[in-house]
């Protein structure tokens, strides 16, 4: 189940009837909520993109990207001058 963030947005969204009933069917076959439904489905879009689910794997992946920037970065070696 979701966590309950302590600021939770609302968006307003529009399906057609039969993708409605699809999801409907869905929620009741596997007993979930609607709610429960569209969490797993935008987590697995933002996993597809490569973009972080909460702020754990922000702030993993935002160090992974610091450690391989720096470790790209061309070091001098000592007694070679420019």
């Amino acid at each position: 189940m979701a966590k309950k963030p302590a600021e939770a947005r609302r968006k307003l969204v529009e399906f057609d009837a039969e993708t409605w009933q699809a999801l409907d069917v869905l929620a009741r076959d596997s007993m979930k909520t609607f709610q429960e439904l569209a969490d797993e489905a935008f987590r697995d879009l933002l996993r597809k993109y490569g973009r972080p689910t909460d702020l754990k794997a922000a702030l993993r992946q935002s160090a992974r990207s610091s450690a391989t920037a720096g470790a790209a970065s061309p070091r001098r070696r000592r007694g070679t001058r420019r």
